[in-house]
């Protein structure tokens, strides 16, 4: 099967920095594939280099086949959904969502009847007379979307395009944008520094960090099984333990993951802890212990009783919980 994106060791240099450094790259027709990892990670350049507003220092690109290296983003079957919005003030939303088409030489009444059609699939119908500022932030990133997907893409880009939002709205769409995916069968490639995000929406998550990935796979596995220290830190919190602390918990002298919802709070026998401090997460509270030399956190389940701080503990895991990772950082 001919991927929708294909990376072979694509760079992007700018003068000295390395913001994309030998990449390699497939991402499956119809996949939402999200692009995780920090500021600077090289995550947005690598999507800025699928949309063609860069071109690659050194490397191949392909588009559903296509070599896409100099090939302007016009001719390109792709949109990009900015975390801005970026729609026309002076224009009302219907006009915004047909913009396009218009530019495209689509006649006026088709381009008003997708335009239309796309709000429907965004849930704006009704919306097309008023202005950008007439919307909530909600609302004009559904017209944003709406945007995008009347051009019918086979690839739709979307960089943080759910960052400016509130956190409830901000869940609702993660819903909605997979739930869009599914039904429209195209490719999403989402850009985020949010775990939650990638983890929740995504097929495939590619970490980002220094250039490059450092890991891509399943969320599962990404959560589960992290290669590296870095993933296992900057994915959902893990503690992370170095070989000699490892070795005193009776395990192997190795870098390990050990995710704070594995340990446990032993009413028996365990490894003797005293709580350093106490966090409420509303669903969970979270402890930062200290066992053997070493700081950990333990996620407690709402309705468990908390131990104060100062308080000691007995705490365990199970030892399938514990995952060994490579040396690398």
């Amino acid at each position: 099967m001919t991927p929708a994106v294909r990376f072979q060791r694509v760079s992007r240099h700018f003068g000295q920095v390395r913001a994309v450094d030998s990449v390699d790259l497939d991402v499956a027709p119809g996949e939402f594939f999200a692009m995780l990892g920090p500021s600077g990670s090289g995550k947005t350049t690598c999507l800025r280099l699928i949309a063609g507003f860069e071109q690659p220092t050194a490397g191949h690109i392909e588009i559903f086949g296509e070599t896409a290296e100099g090939m302007p983003p016009y001719r390109r079957n792709v949109n990009t959904v900015f975390q801005d919005y970026a729609l026309f003030p002076h224009l009302n939303i219907v006009d915004n969502v047909a913009y396009g088409l218009m530019v495209k030489g689509v006649g006026k009444t088709e381009r008003m009847r997708a335009a239309e059609q796309a709000l429907e699939l965004v849930k704006l119908p009704g919306y097309g007379a008023r202005r950008p500022s007439q919307l909530s932030g909600g609302q004009r990133q559904r017209v944003a979307l709406a945007r995008a997907l009347v051009n019918k893409p086979k690839v739709l880009l979307l960089d943080e395009p759910l960052g400016a939002l509130d956190l409830k709205l901000r869940e609702q769409m993660q819903e909605e944008l997979k739930s869009l995916q599914r039904v429209l069968g195209i490719t999403f490639i989402f850009v985020t520094h949010d775990q939650g995000e990638a983890l929740s929406m995504a097929d495939r998550v590619a970490v980002f960090n220094d250039g490059g990935i450092v890991q891509q796979a399943t969320p599962q596995e990404i959560y589960q099984r992290p290669r590296t220290r870095f993933v296992a830190d900057f994915v959902g919190s893990s503690n992370v333990i170095a070989p000699d602390a490892m070795a005193a918990f009776g395990g192997e002298r190795r870098w390990a993951s050990l995710r704070p919802e594995a340990i446990r709070l032993a009413t028996g026998e365990g490894v003797p802890a005293m709580v350093a401090a106490t966090s409420f997460l509303g669903a969970a509270t979270r402890l930062a212990v200290e066992a053997r030399g070493t700081r950990l956190h333990v996620t407690v389940p709402a309705g468990q009783p908390i131990p104060a701080t100062g308080a000691s503990v007995q705490i365990a895991w199970a030892p399938a919980d514990i995952h060994y990772m490579d040396d690398a950082a």
